[in-house]
């Protein structure tokens, strides 16, 4: 049988284990929750960005002469856009 002193000290070392253990989870688990936090603020900020980006864009094609630019946009229409860009160029 061992001793009470090696009990004492292996049960010591299995406890402070234990709550080494649950320090180090709760600290790793706070790190990770601020980078997510982190992570989902720079996301909002690209969105609204990104939003801003569209708006001005709209604003501006409604601005100019009626001549859509964007290849992607139903009401593209190629001979405006060549025509506009002729009497840009003279």
């Amino acid at each position: 049988m061992a001793s009470s002193t090696v009990n004492v000290v292996r049960y010591t070392a299995l406890f402070t284990g234990v709550f080494y253990g649950i320090y180090h989870r709760r600290s790793l688990q706070k790190a990770h929750d601020h980078e997510k936090e982190q992570h989902a603020i720079h996301h909002r900020e690209q969105l609204i960005v990104q939003a801003k980006q569209a708006w001005h864009q709209k604003q501006a094609s409604a601005k100019g002469d009626g001549v859509v630019t964007d290849p992607e946009d139903p009401r593209f229409d190629l001979e405006k856009l060549i025509a506009k860009w002729e009497k840009e160029s003279l």
